[in-house]
């Protein structure tokens, strides 16, 4: 998705002007919320917790620098010859890095086990990163890091001491280590790629033995050893077969288009392989992508490891009952996944994805309506520009059990938004039950506005909102500007109507709980709000005059009971 451009101006101050709500304060009473996120195969281990020589960098969220990229808003950055060195928590024997090296350079990260230097490098490059998307407005250069791995060469006990130096100047932010299994066996029956001309060691092109092996495997599977595969054009006309690797560390296809085209029978299985692409710069004209297109209905993705591709699934066309799930999704530069309309009881659902360059899960209802489909259980970390999570338009979409953290910039952790970008487009429609997630350091500046945009944001930008929206048990933690936002974001003072908010945490919002700029309503319980920067609520309906916006009191409410009243300021964040 495109970036938002809101024409709205409005004069930042630092004068503190608030008054009371009216809302009742309450002693909080518990809400429980169950975990929300991905259950994960690794353990992250931030670098800035780690032993080092090297310098920390943050906590900052000025779009556009290192630290504001970063998984916590902080790093280490490390000279040529110094060292990062993290404690296991758990034993491993892989490592996944995320990194950053300045424009022009790379190198290499030497891996140092209980201070024996072992023959394990960790490759480090600019190459996948310093993003230019000049025609969405706001934006500056991004995708500041990228990621890279290896196996370790040995099962390390937690406990285990593992360093990273550096050949070059980079920064780096957090170590996700793993205990991988042994690669897997081919099924039976299964027809194997290396049979039909493959070349496992990765020089030769092997596009056409993947064909083949598509082919004949109709109704069947086909294998994928270990090795890596170099395709040179993408495949088609896959359905009603399944593709399986050893594992995403060890069956790696290198591919920066894998699936293009725009309609399949379906029963198509993506399962334990890795498709690592070539892609270093956005063109929203080429399907640089893991999938474009259709995989039919009835199909599933499972296991795999999506990195470098502009986006991870781009998906149009029928794919009625898709299951999206347990997948990697790394680097992209623009969404990892997009439901682009028509999409019919899809399941995306306890995936990882981390350094997006657009919205890491989208669902944009073009063309038709997304229907009955769900974002359940993702675990997503820094996408760089845009949302973690957003609905723009569909009917009886569910958004639930989400961990989203470090969104960037021009955009929230969540976003239920009218906004179309094109037509013919479906707006919200229906019950949008958004349940049970977690927003951590979410929401960001939104430079075309003059103003932050919230956690959680419900968007009329181009229609009023008509769908019933139900907001529960969501918890914010250390939100750099407002935990909720209700707001037009075409500046033209569509309302935000019908939504309830029942059970919600605010640990900490830099300005305030709740930001109103747009008329309409919300029904508002069981929310408690503590550590906020400047006031319980901002309400101030833009266009000025547009109408007003009313909070009704649903009871159990804690911490929104003053009121930012100077509307020609905005409230610092704190």
């Amino acid at each position: 998705m495109n970036a938002h451009v809101r024409h709205m101006t409005l004069a930042v101050s630092t004068a503190v002007a608030v008054a009371a709500t009216g809302l009742a304060l309450v002693a909080p009473t518990a809400t429980a919320a169950a975990t929300a996120g991905a259950s994960l195969p690794f353990s992250s281990v931030e670098a800035e917790s780690a032993t080092t020589d090297g310098a920390k960098i943050g906590p900052d969220h000025t779009q556009g620098t290192l630290a504001s990229e970063a998984s916590g808003r902080q790093a280490v950055q490390l000279n040529a010859g110094q060292s990062v060195e993290f404690t296991l928590p758990k034993a491993a024997n892989a490592v996944n890095l995320s990194y950053s090296v300045p424009d022009g350079q790379s190198g290499t990260l030497a891996v140092y086990v209980d201070g024996q230097k072992t023959a394990t490098t960790l490759p480090v490059t600019s190459k996948y990163s310093y993003v230019d998307t000049p025609w969405i407005v706001g934006a500056k250069t991004h995708h500041l890091f990228d990621n890279t791995r290896a196996l370790l060469g040995a099962d390390l006990p937690a406990g285990a001491k593992v360093k990273f130096e550096a050949s070059v100047p980079t920064t780096v932010d957090v170590a996700d280590f793993e205990q991988v299994a042994a690669a897997a066996t081919a099924p039976a029956g299964a027809v194997s790629v290396v049979d039909k001309g493959a070349d496992p060691s990765g020089a030769g092109d092997s596009t056409q033995a993947f064909r083949d092996a598509i082919g004949a495997a109709k109704g069947g599977t086909v294998w994928i050893p270990p090795g890596d595969y170099k395709l040179t054009s993408a495949l088609s006309g896959v359905e009603n077969v399944e593709l399986r690797g050893a594992g995403g560390w060890y069956s790696v296809v290198h591919s920066s288009s894998f699936i293009n085209q725009g309609n399949s029978a379906g029963k198509v299985g993506l399962h334990d392989f890795a498709v690592v692409g070539e892609v270093t710069e956005r063109n929203d004209s080429s399907p640089d992508n893991f999938v474009n297109g259709s995989l039919g209905p009835d199909s599933s993705v499972s296991g795999m490891w999506i990195q470098h591709l502009k986006v991870g699934l781009w998906l149009t066309g029928n794919n009625d009952n898709l299951v999206v799930e347990n997948n990697r999704i790394l680097d992209t530069t623009a969404d990892g996944l997009n439901l682009n309309g028509g999409a019919h009881n899809v399941q995306v659902r306890d995936n990882f994805l981390r350094n997006q360059g657009d919205d890491s899960l989208a669902m944009w209802s073009l063309n038709s309506a997304d229907e009955g489909s769900s974002f359940s259980n993702n675990t997503i970390s820094q996408p760089n520009l845009a949302n973690g999570i957003a609905i723009y338009g569909g009917t009886d979409i569910t958004v639930q059990g989400n961990l989203v953290q470090d969104t960037n910039a021009l955009g929230s952790g969540i976003a239920i938004s009218n906004q179309k970008f094109a037509d013919p487009f479906f707006p919200l429609a229906g019950t949008i039950t958004v349940t049970g997630n977690t927003l951590v350091r979410t929401g960001a500046i939104n430079p075309n506005w003059g103003h932050p945009m919230g956690a959680l944001r419900v968007d009329a930008y181009d229609s009023a909102i008509a769908a019933n929206v139900n907001i529960n048990d969501t918890t914010f933690t250390d939100s750099p500007y407002s935990a909720f936002e209700f707001v037009s974001g075409g500046g033209t003072g569509k309302a935000v109507q019908n939504v309830t908010i029942d059970g919600a945490t605010i640990d900490g919002a830099g300005t305030v709980a709740v930001q109103a700029e747009t008329p309409g309503s919300a029904k508002i319980s069981n929310v408690k709000a503590s550590g906020l920067g400047a006031a319980g609520v901002y309400n101030c309906p833009f266009p000025t005059g547009s109408g007003t916006f009313t909070l009704n009191d649903g009871g159990g409410n804690s911490g929104l009971d003053t009121v930012w009243d100077d509307c020609g300021s905005w409230p610092q964040a704190k």
